[in-house]
């Protein structure tokens, strides 16, 4: 007796259905997603041939001096340049944890009393972790 064989259909997986669900996945996390957006200040800094150690980690306050003298703490800029102001804005900002050390960023065209500035206003308050950035020369 002679059986009949059953033809056997080559079996396939639709990928169609798969590319569709990979798409609105693709397109939910782009929507979702959200970017950093950052107002950089230009700030041309002071080069600097030896680097020092980085403290980034310790949670600093950075406060930034612009070229025409205005103070920025953490982003944010200060109504004046007066030095009440600035102790005023420094004492919220650490929030009465003054172990946190202090970045000084400052322009390379700012003036040298801005920066004394900041350090009056660091000593008022009694902050005695501070520090400057700076950029490396090149020759380096």
């Amino acid at each position: 007796m002679k059986f009949r064989r059953q033809k056997l259909e080559d079996i396939s997986i639709n990928l169609t259905p798969l590319i569709d669900v990979v798409f609105l996945l693709l397109i939910f996390f782009m929507v979702s997603t959200t970017f950093k957006q950052t107002t950089d200040l230009t700030i041309d800094l002071p080069t600097a041939s030896n680097g020092a150690p980085s403290i980034t980690t310790q949670n600093p306050v950075e406060v930034t001096i612009t070229r025409d003298g205005q103070f920025v703490i953490n982003g944010q800029s200060l109504i004046n340049e007066r030095i009440d102001t600035l102790v005023q804005g420094l004492k919220e900002t650490f929030n009465n944890n003054y172990d946190r050390p202090l970045i000084i960023t400052a322009d390379a065209q700012a003036s040298y009393d801005m920066v004394m500035k900041v350090y009056d206003a660091a000593a008022q308050l009694g902050i005695s972790k501070l520090a400057h950035t700076a950029q490396r020369e090149d020759g380096q």
